[in-house]
């Protein structure tokens, strides 16, 4: 089953996904010192869409050195370390990232890969977590080893400005209800007394958070396996905003155990959710007088 990265820049984490969400492994990761931008000479790490072009390294022993993409024949060591203090390392392995948005992350001057862009080793004093990097995504090398060893070339990558979060109603009302309010009375005309509902208290919620901490997307999960009140804020649509609550949902489906989700969705927004493994079950219908369809899936 096709796999799937996503690093987030504010959570200093990367996932891999299978394709329709599940959760396969989660690692701290540390992103470029000078934050987010795609420009050649920046020193930044960059956004978007991308894909694996090359992995460079398979059967070398953890912390080889590689520059220009080739091993040295050294083995860090903290001695080596301490030998040349302002090498930039990059050990073990190279997972090398390839931009696949022209004009944003691909060809000119912001092309992630002439900007030799990779996934990469780091000394084992490096800190992780937070950002340190010349632009490029720092991993353990025994964690990489084991990313290097799952993923394929062409796995997609997305390096996205958002972070997530989940919790109760009391919790998250105040940042969450606003962007429903924007969302879903606003700007699909949904009535305020259809908006709120009794099931907001009993839900786990889940909310995506923008660079600047502001709320740009939220859901909800009940206790019976419904997902509902996915919004995202119009200028944070088509950014992986919308699939990353997706998978949250998911990870809290699993964590309680429930088997069957079922979900209402726009029909528009159908093949969305198919790609999560959600299929129809039941007629198109009118909900706030918008047409849905009623649609599952068995975890």
């Amino acid at each position: 089953m096709k796999q799937r990265i996503r690093i987030s820049l504010p959570g200093q984490t990367l996932e891999l996904r299978d394709s329709q969400g599940a959760l396969l492994a989660r690692y701290a990761v540390s992103t470029a010192a000078r934050g987010a931008g795609e420009q050649r000479g920046s020193y930044q790490t960059p956004r978007g869409r991308h894909i694996v072009r090359a992995k460079i390294g398979a059967g070398h022993p953890a912390n080889t050195v590689f520059v220009r993409r080739r091993p040295t024949g050294e083995i860090w060591t903290p001695a080596l370390g301490a030998q040349f203090p302002d090498r930039d390392w990059i050990l073990t392995r190279i997972l090398w990232l390839s931009g696949t948005e022209p004009g944003f992350n691909r060809l000119g001057q912001a092309d992630t890969m002439r900007r030799y862009i990779y996934i990469h080793g780091t000394p084992e004093v490096t800190t992780l977590g937070q950002p340190g990097s010349h632009g490029c995504v720092r991993m353990d090398n025994g964690q990489l080893i084991e990313l290097f060893d799952r993923v394929a070339v062409q796995t997609p990558v997305n390096i996205v400005e958002f972070s997530l979060e989940s919790g109760a109603w009391g919790d998250l009302a105040s940042a969450a209800f606003p962007l429903r309010e924007q969302v879903f009375i606003r700007e699909q005309g949904v009535p305020v007394d259809m908006e709120l509902d009794e099931f907001d208290a009993v839900s786990r919620h889940v909310l995506a958070r923008g660079p600047d901490g502001a709320p740009i997307g939220t859901g909800r999960l009940l206790p019976d396996g419904h997902i509902g009140r996915l919004a995202v804020l119009p200028e944070w649509r088509g950014k992986g905003v919308g699939q990353a609550l997706i998978d949250q949902l998911l990870d809290e489906a699993s964590a309680a155990g429930l088997s069957l989700l079922v979900l209402n969705a726009q029909i528009q927004a159908a093949d969305f959710y198919r790609r999560f493994g959600f299929a129809e079950s039941g007629p198109e219908f009118l909900e706030a007088g918008i047409p849905h369809i009623q649609m599952t899936r068995n975890t």
